[in-house]
């Protein structure tokens, strides 16, 4: 019980703290890339947690800045297409 209480709590404070950093606008595309790729929104969650827990954000990250930010982390497909 006490290891499912420490992780309902701190998912409970890192949805606050989430809440808190990010404009409406990129709560919602955060929402739209848990749908389409939860293990690259976990990531991005835990990067904003921790920016903002070590107190590295000094302002609200909006839409854009989420972008560059999934730019970083996800991984670039290269697509290559080979004609014979």
């Amino acid at each position: 019980m006490n290891v499912d209480e420490n992780i309902a709590e701190f998912e409970a404070l890192k949805k606050e703290t989430l809440r808190k950093v990010l404009t409406k606008e990129a709560a919602e595309r955060l929402g739209r890339v848990k749908l389409a790729n939860p293990v690259v929104a976990t990531q991005l969650e835990m990067y904003l947690f921790q920016l903002s827990q070590s107190g590295q954000l000094k302002e609200m990250i909006d839409d854009a800045k989420l972008k560059q930010i999934l730019n970083v982390l996800s991984p670039s497909r290269k697509t290559k297409i080979k004609r014979r």
